[in-house]
């Protein structure tokens, strides 16, 4: 199997479209526009999603001639890798870039025999939360599909976990909980979740797939509806006062309307209990009295929390809450009769940790769409003294 990194952009791959990231449907009708029968798809989804192959040459349950038809008009590609990092305690980070210049981080948390893939689902993020690294960043774009799908799998590459293993798997569990809001990018993030969850390729049961939202109430009934993935609400606040300042868009969905649309949410049971996470910040959320207010608010709702140690970066002006109030405060959770554990930070060594993740500074990536651009100009400009000498 070929997991080398994709080569680089230029007209030629351009022009070639990428079949990560289609729909069985949308990869049935490519496949029938070049004349060939819809059981190819089913035979390409295998190869793609199952065996991970990116070389077309390499499959061979295909003809030889179909082989070479398939490598002149398509591409099997990952997101490109501009860094990896692997933390002290081997929480791995990756950036990951796009043939645009833009690029978005993803973080592998492994535990003993297992372990969680953080995957982003845009470019920056617009909800501004005050306590999150990505917060600080403008949104530029959301990823489509296939950037989505590519991450995890380009993950699975760099932890050799090709074909599908059946049973256990170190790359067990997806979070939605990367850079973004995966909400405001749904179409997207739940088309590339339904691609993770197809039986007959990445095949990771909705049960191993959590998508975290800062409370986008009006889509938080059809993800229920549609995907049935757990469900995880960043919360960090009893009082709408406080939330609107660390979750703005508290303003247009306040704590009140979040809460009414999580009991609706459907796979939500004693066994499949929603997510509240709760980053504790010193002096602002961690009291006694805020642990008690949200015992009360959550009363009825299948919950368990997860209380998350801040994680500092470069210029925030919160601290973490000391180690004897987020004590205290998981206490009062489990006293009320909730799981409440608190996260042990993984990654902080290499800013992999929960709010930490930020892609390269909008400098850095202005400085690469110049330095392609030159490139281009160039070109342009050798093919033009070229023509005039052969005038």
């Amino acid at each position: 199997m070929n997991n080398a990194q994709p080569a680089s952009i230029n007209d030629e791959t351009a022009r070639k479209v990428n079949l990560v990231g289609l729909s069985r449907e949308e990869l049935t009708q490519t496949l029938a526009d070049i004349g060939e029968p819809a059981f190819r798809a089913k035979q390409l989804w295998h190869w793609i999603y199952h065996q991970g192959e990116t070389d077309f040459d390499q499959m061979t349950t295909m003809a030889k001639d179909l082989r070479a038809k398939l490598a002149e008009q398509f591409v099997v590609e990952r997101p490109g890798i501009t860094r990896e990092q692997t933390s002290s305690d081997n929480a791995r980070k990756w950036l990951f870039n796009f043939p645009d210049g833009n690029e978005v981080e993803t973080v592998f948390i492994p535990e003993d025999d297992r372990g969680a893939v953080c995957v982003s689902s845009q470019v920056g993020c617009s909800l501004t939360c005050t306590f999150c690294h990505t917060g600080t960043m403008k949104l530029v774009r959301n990823l489509t599909s296939a950037e989505i799908v590519g991450q995890f799998m380009a993950a699975r590459d760099s932890y050799g976990e090709w074909p599908s293993p059946q049973g256990t798997r170190l790359l067990s569990n997806i979070v939605m909980m990367g850079m973004g809001e995966p909400l405001l990018n749904y179409d997207n993030v739940a088309k590339a979740l339904r691609i993770i969850m197809d039986g007959e390729g990445i095949a990771l049961s909705k049960r191993r797939i959590t998508l975290s939202t800062s409370g986008v109430v009006p889509l938080m009934d059809r993800c229920g509806d549609d995907l049935g993935v757990n469900l995880a609400v960043s919360l960090h606040a009893v009082t709408d006062e406080l939330r609107d300042v660390l979750v703005p868009i508290n303003k247009k969905h306040p704590i009140k309307d979040l809460l009414a649309a999580c009991r609706r949410y459907p796979s939500a049971n004693n066994a499949r209990r929603i997510t509240f996470e709760y980053v504790m910040l010193k002096g602002i959320n961690d009291s006694a009295a805020d642990a008690r207010e949200l015992v009360r608010l959550v009363k009825g709702i299948p919950v368990k929390f997860n209380l998350i140690p801040f994680n500092p970066w470069p210029g925030v002006a919160y601290d973490c809450s000391e180690p004897h109030h987020m004590k205290r405060f998981a206490e009062i959770l489990n006293d009320g009769g909730f799981s409440a554990p608190i996260r042990v930070p993984r990654g902080r060594d290499i800013l992999a940790a929960c709010g930490q993740l930020k892609s390269a500074s909008e400098r850095d990536v202005a400085k690469l769409r110049a330095a392609r651009q030159s490139e281009k100009d160039e070109a342009e400009k050798a093919d033009a003294d070229n023509a005039t000498i052969t005038e």
